[in-house]
């Protein structure tokens, strides 16, 4: 478990900061009276910090030869983001943040459990077990309990 809290502590890091990216997203599209707009700047300040991390890394251009051997669904995953992000900043003023992300990672959970389940998109298959089952249950049980 030791060598795991690093990556628990960074994957709880990542979840504060979903919630603090829609927050400002919702306030942004408020100000630009834009979801789209608002979800473009949200994409493009982070088009830019991907880019300077990637420099700062020094990190290689992939070659074309890579990118053509690439399966052309593995490139969709800008489109599922801006779904996100378009939902969150549309949903987020009418559900408030607490019922928006807890409905959010229900949804991740159950997705989640059927994509190991599976081994869908390459991810190592891993059955479903009755803890699993327990687990998305009370996350469910959480999602009714914390809406308003």
């Amino acid at each position: 478990m030791l060598n795991l809290a690093l990556p628990i502590t960074l994957a709880f890091a990542a979840g504060i900061s979903i919630v603090i990216q829609q927050a400002l997203n919702a306030n942004l599209r408020h100000a630009l009276d834009s979801a789209p707009w608002s979800g473009f700047a949200s994409y493009f300040v982070g088009v830019i910090c991907m880019a300077v991390l990637a420099v700062a890394l020094r990190d290689p251009v992939p070659s074309a030869a890579v990118a053509s051997r690439i399966p052309w669904w593995a490139w969709s995953g800008g489109l599922f983001g801006a779904i996100f992000i378009g939902l969150a900043i549309y949903l987020i003023p009418i559900l408030g943040a607490a019922t928006f992300i807890s409905v959010l990672i229900a949804g991740q959970m159950l997705t989640s459990v059927a994509f190991d389940h599976f081994g869908w998109l390459g991810l190592e298959q891993r059955t479903v077990d009755l803890p699993r089952l327990i687990g998305a249950s009370l996350l469910i049980a959480g999602v009714i309990l914390i809406r308003r």
